[in-house]
């Protein structure tokens, strides 16, 4: 009996450590120890076998997590191109096919919404190991050390990189128009989409256009 309570203190734990810090177990001897110790755990309730179903999924749930986080980030390193390279896309493209903001969507409301939903999946990626990574990245700083063993994700650097491009583009769009009336146009434009950010509650893209 003190087993089976002692096994399912245990379950919890590692059930929240794999749910929050899924990248603790990214490593082959990290997965391997939580391996063996389900294994373990399973062997105090062999006769129903409900503690190796809950071990199962939740083995499940880690892979499936770690899997969807490595995909996220194999997406941003190809989005990680140095500026030099977008620079000689931009002057070998025709100057007749750059579209300005205004062809592509000329309604504040519907920019808006599209801003946000990149804030949201860009902030739905952001995850404890993240703010973790920052705490140690300053420690090791305080202490003059290196952490070598810490893994960078990038998802905070992505998020802040958002914000630059979203203002960069806002300032690109206003100042490649040559005639005064066009570019008081587009600021208003801008205006009105920083008004439907602010009623949206999207503050982050608002501020970013400002």
């Amino acid at each position: 009996a003190k087993l089976k309570s002692f096994a399912a203190k245990i379950i919890q734990l590692l059930k929240e450590w794999t749910e929050t810090f899924p990248y603790d177990f990214q490593d082959e001897k990290s997965m391997k120890e939580l391996k063996e110790i389900a294994h373990r755990i399973t062997q105090c309730d062999e006769e129903n076998g409900t503690v190796k179903k809950i071990i199962s999924q939740m083995t499940q749930n880690l892979l499936m997590a770690l899997s969807a986080r490595s995909q996220y980030q194999e997406i941003k390193e190809k989005f990680r191109q140095p500026v030099t390279d977008k620079g000689t896309i931009l002057k070998t493209k025709p100057q007749s096919t750059q579209k300005d903001i205004l062809s592509v969507c000329c309604d504040p409301l519907i920019l808006a919404q599209q801003l946000t939903y990149i804030e949201l999946e860009r902030v739905s990626n952001i995850y404890p190991e993240d703010l973790m990574q920052i705490v140690s990245h300053m420690d090791s700083l305080d202490n003059h050390k290196c952490r070598g063993d810490v893994t960078k994700t990038y998802n905070l650097e992505a998020y802040d990189n958002w914000f630059n491009c979203l203002s960069m583009l806002v300032a690109t769009e206003i100042c490649r128009v040559v005639k005064k009336k066009q570019r008081t146009r587009m600021v208003e434009f801008f205006i009105d989409v920083a008004r439907e950010c602010f009623n949206i509650g999207n503050f982050n893209s608002m501020m970013a256009i400002i």
